[in-house]
């Protein structure tokens, strides 16, 4: 299988790359009709390619196989966050979880946000150069940016974790709580945290409210560390 990773989410219908990943593939690689490539539709498989014509706009391919390439962990991870005021950071965090292993993001917008919206379309970008370059073949839902409130009355089956920084008598680390195997939930608050009221409805709701560490952490950071440690869970 090529080493060289593209991805077309409607590979299957179309063997024609999208203009993105044409221009990638013949302005940057510089790759040449007969080369050979791998594609991934994003939804679990690998298509090793040869390429049949190398246009800057719209690639041509024939699929030489299709490989199965499931996801590498065998439980849900939904981190559910406030988008920082600086995309940067966000974007950073979405790479980053992608290239550990994350199923679907869900931006909040809570009542202390300081971002009040978030183009999907950038933070996809992202995440599809890291699912490529980790060289994963499943791509991670992105939500539309939804109210809190709104959000945590939506079903999720497995269990539901709310990380916050308010005293709670309750509260237990996310690592000693959450077992190997089970699907997971977790709300990562904005810099200012999460309101009392939003607090209280995710608990209302059946989110356990859970610890990250003693020291106070950035959104970003908080996130990313919260897929890292189910992920260190599931490896035990």
């Amino acid at each position: 299988m090529a080493d060289t990773f593209f991805y077309s989410p409607g590979i299957r219908v179309s063997q024609q790359l999208p203009e993105q990943e044409s221009q990638h593939c013949v302005k940057v690689l510089r790759m040449k009709e007969g080369d050979k490539l791998t594609v991934t539709d994003g939804k679990g498989f690998f298509y090793p390619c040869t390429l049949l014509q190398a246009h800057p706009k719209h690639c041509i391919v024939s699929i030489d196989e299709e490989i199965p390439r499931p996801k590498s962990w065998d439980f849900t991870l939904h981190i559910a966050f406030a988008p920082t005021k600086n995309i940067d950071r966000i974007e950073w965090f979405a790479e980053k979880a992608t290239e550990l292993g994350v199923d679907r993001f869900s931006p909040l917008l809570c009542r202390f946000s300081e971002r009040k919206e978030l183009k999907g379309e950038r933070v996809e970008k992202i995440v599809v150069s890291a699912m490529k370059q980790s060289q994963q073949a499943v791509m991670p839902i992105i939500d539309p940016m939804i109210p809190f409130r709104q959000f945590v009355e939506n079903p999720f089956t497995g269990r539901k974790f709310i990380a916050h920084c308010r005293p709670d008598p309750n509260k237990m680390a996310l690592a000693k709580t959450c077992r190997k195997g089970e699907d997971a939930l977790i709300l990562i608050g904005p810099e200012g945290d999460f309101s009392e009221e939003e607090v209280q409805q995710a608990l209302d709701l059946g989110f356990e409210p859970v610890s990250l560490g003693e020291n106070r952490l950035r959104t970003e950071t908080a996130s990313l560390l919260a897929c890292h440690t189910i992920h260190v869970l599931n490896a035990r």
